[in-house]
């Protein structure tokens, strides 16, 4: 039986806004790939290596996590269970810009500059010039073109 349009404004609605303050054991992780049955490997901003999180039953079915997206974590809550998992999602961040506005949100999950993706050097020009005229009458010519 399918959820009712309720639940899924309610789900929505809570995911929207961010909290004022984190609870302990709560921290904001980036997603690095799903893992299976609703499993999803994530990354902390400040350890090496990933963690093995769960998306509990609200969510299943109404939200989807995409590779590179944000989730808050919490890792307390599974701690007395003795299995992989180091925590469960209890909100994903769908309005990124209000929750990068957050005091809590970590400094090494900071949006990267165009200009860190590409290296632009003095000498050279950022865009590729187009043929002049004369170099494309020359090769025209070469090829037997008028």
């Amino acid at each position: 039986m399918p959820r009712s349009k309720r639940a899924l404004h309610a789900a929505a609605q809570e995911s929207e806004s961010p909290p004022d303050s984190l609870p302990g054991g709560q921290k904001i992780v980036r997603v690095l790939k799903p893992a299976g049955s609703n499993l999803y490997n994530v990354e902390e901003p400040s350890t090496p290596g990933s963690l093995l999180v769960e998306m509990p039953s609200r969510f299943r079915s109404m939200m989807w996590v995409k590779k590179g997206s944000f989730v808050l974590v919490d890792t307390g809550g599974l701690a007395s269970r003795d299995n992989k998992l180091a925590g469960e999602i209890v909100n994903v961040v769908r309005n990124e810009k209000e929750w990068r506005k957050q005091t809590y949100w970590p400094k090494e999950f900071t949006k990267p500059n165009i200009s860190q993706h590409f290296e632009i050097s003095e000498n050279s020009s950022e865009v590729e010039k187009l043929p002049s005229e004369d170099a494309q009458a020359h090769h025209d010519s070469d090829n037997g073109e008028t």
